[in-house]
């Protein structure tokens, strides 16, 4: 790590590995000999063409995505896409399923109520969202059943996933995408932002079973529409040129480091050093129940609002950096993805341990 780099923590946009930054930037005037930028180039040139086509392939052989998918990289963040499933997708019964285990189960069924009956199948509200159902009531004529795999605000995730039977498993993944390895076969479409594990803000990806393309609603805006983005190779409009040069430079560095097993492996070893020193912190607590921790975002808290935002101040100082937890939450959050490198867990550890020492009541 170069001298003036932070350890950044932030749930997002978060850090990116640093061999991807200066390959980026070793190629930022003239990317392979073009004379210029991606940031410059044409979308519809061969040059591009090869960047996009590149990207897909490679992501293709980290998740093992078969042909009967589709893969798609679009625009407009998760966010968008709480908006275009119902639209594109519970067009049959209008009618789906959502599993609410927090912030961002909440925002994607108030979106999908403007088309259709949201049906909750299952909720953690109950517990203020610090464990993830196990026992579901799934309607037999839902369009979709859909869950957020993991949730970057509360911290948590499934580690077992939902029996939908033959309906349609979607699932938002924005936060823990490329971290551990799934099985894609089981869902019907995967999507996820990319500024968490797989490069800067502008890019979504899209991961899309063949069959359920085409059923939009009439009154679907065309640019709206799967079929329109699936037809046209993601190029329908200009799409993030450079944020998707960045996500292929991702997968090129995840192809290194081994793959997605690999990546898993390192991801659970990080994320139980700093468990382990909660679990036996007389400082430091953790609102989520054993079972669910999540290994991307780790909340934790002192005993007091004023601790914590000593806490957060001297750890920036360490070089420690955005580990103020989500407003609707408060205390401290660290956000430890794929980029975070196994030494900036340690550090942050070690800072834990010191402030415990020198703040005991």
């Amino acid at each position: 790590m170069t001298w003036n780099r932070v350890y950044n923590f932030s749930a997002g946009p978060s850090m990116l590995p640093e061999s991807v930054l200066e390959k980026a930037a070793a190629e930022m005037l003239n990317y392979q000999g073009s004379g210029m930028s991606v940031m410059e180039m044409s979308h519809r040139s061969k040059t591009y063409l090869s960047i996009i086509e590149n990207a897909e392939e490679r992501l293709r052989n980290l998740m093992h995505i078969p042909d009967t998918f589709t893969v798609l990289f679009l625009q407009g963040g998760a966010s968008q896409q709480f908006a275009m499933i119902p639209m594109n997708i519970m067009t049959k019964n209008k009618k789906a399923d959502y599993i609410h285990t927090g912030t961002w189960s909440k925002k994607a069924m108030a979106e999908a109520k403007l088309f259709g009956e949201v049906h909750v199948a299952a909720s953690s509200e109950d517990q203020n969202f610090t464990y993830i159902p196990e026992h579901f009531e799934f309607s037999p004529d839902a369009d979709f059943v859909h869950i957020t795999t993991n949730n970057t605000i509360e911290g948590t995730v499934f580690n077992q996933l939902p029996d939908t039977g033959k309906i349609p498993l979607i699932a938002d993944m924005s936060s823990n995408i490329l971290s551990e390895e799934i099985d894609v076969t089981k869902f019907g479409l995967i999507y996820a932002g990319a500024q968490k594990n797989i490069g800067p803000a502008g890019v979504t990806v899209v991961i899309m079973r063949n069959d359920l393309i085409g059923y939009h609603r009439e009154d679907t805006p065309i640019i709206l529409r799967y079929e329109t983005h699936a037809e046209n190779q993601s190029m329908y409009n200009t799409p993030p040129c450079y944020s998707i040069y960045m996500a292929g430079l991702v997968f090129e560095w995840l192809e290194q480091l081994g793959g997605i097993k690999a990546m898993e492996a390192l991801n659970r070893d990080k994320a139980k050093i700093v468990y382990d020193f909660l679990d036996q912190s007389n400082l430091f607590t953790s609102p989520v129940m054993a079972k669910y921790r999540s290994l991307m975002n780790i909340p934790f808290a002192t005993s007091s609002d004023a601790l914590d935002e000593k806490f957060i101040s001297e750890a920036g100082k360490q070089g420690l950096s955005t580990l103020k937890g989500h407003r609707s939450v408060g205390g401290m959050r660290a956000s430890i993805y794929n980029a975070m490198p196994i030494e900036g867990v340690r550090k942050l550890v070690d800072f834990m341990k010191d402030f415990e020492m020198k703040n005991r009541s």
